[in-house]
């Protein structure tokens, strides 16, 4: 069965970095880890979940919402079916449970974007910025 769990988590003061994994395990031969777009979506007290960044499977290309642009970095290891999300320049704003989500054969922007349901969620891990 498809899995991801996501660490990294934590608190962090304005302008300091955080560091998130999402750790992939289930993939069967027919369904690889590399045709998953995977994406980073966060949700905070009263908002709704919405998409942070994603990235697509073999090309690894990259999508980002206007709020994290420059600050923030998707990557991903193939070889160790992990995707990271690198957060620089933390605000209170980014402040949210952040969860890792994938589907297979997708584009970046209809993932982070939801445009259709994804494949599989992970469990979320907690993200504070305060002083």
């Amino acid at each position: 069965q498809l899995q991801l769990v996501e660490s990294g988590g934590g608190l962090a003061r304005p302008g300091e970095s955080l560091k998130l994994s999402c750790v992939a395990s289930g993939f069967t031969v027919n369904d690889q880890y590399n045709d998953y777009t995977i994406g980073w979506f966060r949700e905070a007290p009263g908002d709704k979940r919405e998409g942070v960044s994603c990235i697509s499977g073999r090309e690894k290309a990259e999508y980002y919402a206007d709020s994290v642009k420059g600050r923030f970095t998707i990557s991903r290891d193939n070889d160790k079916a992990t995707v990271y999300l690198q957060m620089n320049d933390l605000k209170p704003e980014d402040a949210a449970v952040y969860y890792c989500a994938a589907r297979l054969g997708a584009t970046t922007q209809s993932v982070c974007q939801l445009w259709g349901p994804l494949d599989v969620w992970g469990q979320g891990v907690r993200v504070a910025v305060a002083s």
